[in-house]
């Protein structure tokens, strides 16, 4: 497996591996492939946290990390969101997922940031260790099940004295 940074001849594959791999799971298709669209025209969009994963000459993997801030009536701390990570079906289960998920994190600590949140599956990403954000006194904007709202410290003591509600940026909206 060869894992590099998008380029725009990817932008179609994409597309289409995020809409097959998200049409199979569990909640079905989201809107993802437009929330990347989205994302991407961002002003804050950072190239070198969207990556691909190439196996057989196609790409089977792909993932990227978007900022948010972790907002308290006192404070605003940066950090990074992890949406999405995705998989065509028929290579799950053979760690692209988890290759692409720690190369991301190695990016994001290179580039100092503190913490990576997700909403994602409970039994995934706590293997990786993501906890519940609400073991910092964080949460998520919107009502969604504890154990599902997540969130990682990429340096020591990255979430010491943070806590709020994470915002998102626009392209979420």
């Amino acid at each position: 497996m060869i894992i590099k940074t998008i380029n725009l001849e990817n932008y179609n594959e994409v597309t289409e591996l995020i809409r097959e791999s998200f049409s199979q799971s569990e909640h079905g298709y989201g809107n993802e492939a437009e929330l990347v669209d989205k994302i991407r025209n961002e002003e804050g969009y950072i190239k070198d946290l969207e990556i691909v994963a190439f196996e057989d000459g196609k790409i089977v993997g792909h993932g990227l990390l978007s900022e948010v801030e972790i907002v308290s009536d006192s404070q605003k701390f940066k950090g990074l969101v992890l949406a999405p990570l995705d998989v065509l079906t028929t290579y799950q289960g053979k760690g692209i997922g988890a290759a692409v998920l720690l190369e991301l994190e190695k990016r994001a600590k290179i580039l100092d940031y503190p913490f990576i949140s997700i909403l994602g599956h409970e039994t995934y990403y706590p293997k990786f260790g993501y906890v519940p954000a609400s073991q910092y006194q964080i949460k998520a904007p919107f009502e969604v099940p504890d154990k599902n709202f997540m969130i990682k410290e990429l340096t020591d003591g990255g979430l010491e004295g943070k806590s709020g509600v994470i915002h998102y940026s626009e392209a979420f909206n």
